[in-house]
């Protein structure tokens, strides 16, 4: 089967060593200007001729020519300033050329287009301190050795798309002013973008590092997308600083890696984490969404500047000192958090509703949780007041789209989630927190998952309203002070029946009758005592409230007071000795669950 000869280009082009057999397309150089070959293979004569009608910063085609050292020399040194010996080009165009040796095009200035598309750099690309004034375009370019563009300038778009580095390529102290295009790019060596400046967008879309992918120190000031990029063995990713959103969306991992980011937006989803793997943050809010990852992976907020690889901070001069530094997460819908440790994260909007294995998420450090509106509100009589505790963002939503919601509920965007779907959320966080020993924590988790039962729609009419008096008496026997405020209240009510109605009017006096016989013998006495008596008159004084105070004392502990009771205060203090006892034992509970660990 015939090897499929490349197409002839669309320039007239050289044809030199075309053969009708094995190759009739030939060399692919465009033709020199007045001249039918390519510089290459144009007469000594006339190459000489055109070389020396060059002046800096001329505008030059050679796209699909073949240059060796020697050449690639002569035609810069006709191109070269003699003020700063540096070459100065205007528009160059170098797209599928083939530079068989080292390509030296250090500190060279592109004052136009600089087109190197589909070329082939088979040595060396020495770019240094370059500068492009115009577009560089190295789409599709091929670099099999080394490509080197330290502390080169990109003023206009550079647009490496698709382009291949088989060797190390090294953009450290580059500064990219306009668009910086890496898409579909394959880094097959070391990719080294350590002091690095992006003004503008920078895109690695689907790009592939298969070594060390080195943004240290990089600066990203504007979007930085890494979507479906390919990390094969990199082991670090930054530290590096970006003022926009830097997206990972997508993203593959394929060793142990450490990202270092401070970024205002990191975008996480659909990440794919296929080792262990630590994530650390400032400034940054996270989007963790339908994430994979088999093995522990940590998102950890770092509380000072990162620390170079030379000892030095991290200049965050992107970040001005008013800028809080914390790292809130903004959703882990999706993600299986069995391996998933989160560290001092704020995580008052984050949504945690598809969360797989939520009971298994390990929270380390200061991890912080919305709370409930703590203000009096009054929507209707009587005034509505939240006891504060920790409750998710998606409580907040669906409170807040409700018809009538108290004002202070946060509403959130799209459907918010309901009980139904919260409720398994609240309990499998407190799981955690009672497999964790942070029982505070775990109790305001549980109040929560009762919440969502009782708002539920799947539950009978009978339950529901267990619920509600559970909650209306004790908050599901986690708060306190309701109990004790019923228990006060029954207490009182309990007294003033007793006064009222229960006391008898006085102490029943005891009778005494004795029989005796006909003809002497033992006298037999009968001992009796009177009803008691229902009250009349004064009925509320001191002695009386002392007496009914000493009876519902000893009701709220299942004790009998000795006291002379009505037919109505024998069934006050048994009904007494019903409620109290239960309403002790919820403030008791409730204290337990606010202070055991």
């Amino acid at each position: 089967m015939s090897t499929p000869h490349p197409p002839a280009p669309s320039w007239p082009h050289c044809t030199h060593g075309a053969d009708p057999a094995t190759d009739p397309v030939g060399c692919h150089g465009i033709h020199v200007p007045g001249h039918t070959a390519c510089l290459a293979h144009v007469a000594d004569t006339h190459r000489d001729a055109y070389l020396a009608g060059l002046t800096p910063g001329a505008s030059i085609d050679h796209r699909g020519t073949t240059f060796t050292d020697a050449l690639l020399t002569a035609l810069l040194d006709a191109l070269r300033d003699p003020s700063t010996d540096n070459a100065r080009l205007g528009d160059a165009r170098f797209g599928s050329a083939i530079f068989e040796g080292d390509a030296g095009f250090g500190s060279a200035i592109f004052e136009g287009v600089a087109g190197f598309g589909s070329a082939t750099f088979k040595g060396g690309a020495w770019f240094g301190s370059a500068t492009f004034k115009g577009g560089a375009r190295f789409l599709s370019a091929t670099f099999e050795g080394d490509a080197r563009f330290v502390s080169a300038t990109f003023e206009g778009d550079a647009g490496f798309g698709s382009a291949t580095f088989e060797g190390v390529a090294g953009f450290g102290s580059a500064t990219f002013e306009g668009v910086a295009g890496f898409g579909s790019a394959t880094f097959e060596g070391d990719a080294r973008f350590g002091s690095a400046t992006f003004k503008g967008g920078a895109w690695f879309g689907s790009a592939t590092f298969e070594g060390d992918a080195r943004f240290e120190s990089a600066t990203f000031k504007g979007h930085a997308g890494f979507e479906s990029a390919t990390f094969v063995t990199a082991d670090q990713f930054g530290p590096l600083l970006c003022a926009g959103p830097l997206v990972l969306t997508g993203a593959m991992f394929g060793s142990p890696v450490t990202l270092s980011i401070a970024a205002r937006r990191v975008e996480c989803r659909r990440t794919r984490w296929s080792s262990t793997a630590e994530i650390r943050l400032r400034y940054a809010t996270v989007d963790f969404a339908q994430a994979v990852f088999e093995y522990p992976l940590t998102i950890a907020a770092e509380p000072d500047p990162f620390v170079l690889n030379d000892g030095r901070p991290l200049a965050e001069d992107l970040f001005p000192s008013a800028y809080d530094p914390a790292v809130r997460v903004a959703s882990l819908r999706g993600v299986d958090a069995a391996h998933l440790v989160l560290a001092d994260l704020d995580l008052w909007e984050c949504l945690f509703t598809g969360t797989v294995h939520l009971d298994q998420l390990r929270l380390e450090g200061a991890c912080t949780f919305n709370t409930a509106p703590p203000a009096v509100h009054w929507r209707r009589w009587p005034p509505v007041r939240f006891t504060e505790r920790r409750v998710l963002a998606e409580e907040h939503h669906w409170r807040a789209s409700r018809p009538g919601a108290v004002p202070g509920w946060a509403p959130g965007t799209g459907r918010a989630a309901g009980p139904l779907q919260l409720a398994p959320v609240y309990r499998a966080l407190r799981k955690g927190f009672e497999d964790g020993k942070h029982e505070p924590g775990a109790a305001d988790f549980y109040y929560g998952e009762m919440e969502m039962r009782r708002r539920a729609d799947d539950i009978p009419r009978s339950e529901r309203g267990l619920l509600t008096a559970y909650w209306a008496l004790s908050g599901y026997g986690l708060r306190a002070s309701r109990a004790l405020a019923w228990l006060g209240a029954a207490m009182v009510l309990t007294v003033m029946l007793l006064m009222a109605f229960g006391l008898a009017q006085d102490t029943p006096q005891q009778t005494a009758t004795g029989t005796v016989p006909a003809g002497g013998g033992t006298v037999t006495f009968k001992i009796d005592q009177g009803d008691p008596q229902n009250p009349t008159g004064d009925r509320l004084t001191g002695e009386r409230f002392e007496k009914a105070l000493n009876v519902t004392l000893n009701s709220a502990v299942f004790r009998t007071s000795g006291q002379d009771l009505t037919t109505a205060g024998t069934y006050i203090e048994m009904t007494s000795r019903l409620t109290e006892p239960v309403l002790l034992g919820l403030a008791v509970l409730a204290i337990r669950n606010r202070v055991k660990r």
